[in-house]
């Protein structure tokens, strides 16, 4: 299970083939990646015969994707794209590791008691109205979710309380934060949610700030060494940074 996320600029593969189509190849490359290089199981029987009957669509897929690295849109591979074939896409995989979790609690905990309001970015400010619409409830639903088999959105059942001026808030509601808003076009994009245009520079300004801000280089090795996701939304933030540039949107899902 993860989030999937696309910069949806008008590029020669959107020309020729839809969203959901891109998107089913960025699945596809992502599984093909996990199962031939970390995989270190014994192959199954199922296993050996996906790869082969995948074998001509992968085949097609690199050979259409060549175009990727040339985009403006591209992605860097170095932020969490092995196996990211469409360069533009990318995903935060679940369940969301509580290393993460309790890090991201941590640094907006440390924006609101070491920045001056003035200081702090806008969708900060937004979080802690009591009037925000980031209210925690869509995550807490997805925190109760426990698959059939065995499957969780986040590793930790209970969200982290924040404290001070975010005492009325838990991680719950910087995860509803961090998913956007409802696309209108989701039937024709297949992704449910976005981050807008008009959004793009203040979720841009929000992540910079959490996820670089001030860490030195041993806290970012021991960050990507604890925590997959960590790379993870650092790619969501190179997306949303290629979006505001090319003037597009994040698609989200």
């Amino acid at each position: 299970m993860s989030l999937e996320f696309a910069v949806n600029h008008p590029c020669v593969l959107r020309a020729r083939y839809s969203e959901r189509h891109l998107r089913e190849w960025g699945r596809l490359g992502n599984l093909h990646t996990i199962l031939t290089t970390r995989d270190q199981s014994a192959p199954s029987v199922d296993k050996l015969k996906w790869i082969e009957e995948s074998a001509a669509e992968i085949d097609l897929m690199q050979s259409e994707t060549v175009v990727c690295p040339n985009c403006p849109a591209c992605l860097p591979l170095d932020a969490a794209g092995e196996g990211e074939a469409v360069g533009c896409l990318g995903r935060i995989n679940y369940p969301i590791d509580a290393q993460f979790e309790k890090f991201l609690a941590d640094r907006v905990q440390l924006s609101l008691d070491t920045l001056d309001k003035a200081d702090q970015p806008r969708l900060l400010r937004i979080l802690v109205d009591p009037e925000s619409p980031f209210d925690g409830e869509a995550t807490k639903e997805l925190r109760r979710v426990t698959t059939s088999v065995g499957l969780r959105f986040f590793e930790l059942r209970l969200p982290i309380r924040l404290a001070r001026e975010g005492a009325h808030l838990t991680t719950d509601n910087v995860f509803d934060l961090l998913a956007g808003f409802r696309s209108e076009d989701a039937e024709h994009t297949s992704y449910t949610r976005e981050f807008p245009l008009a959004a793009t520079a203040d979720y841009y300004d929000f992540l910079d700030l959490i996820l670089l801000n001030d860490l030195s280089e041993m806290e970012r090795e021991r960050l990507h060494a604890r925590s997959r996701n960590y790379a993870q939304f650092l790619r969501l933030l190179s997306a949303i940074e290629r979006a505001e540039a090319l003037n597009t949107r994040v698609l989200v899902d």
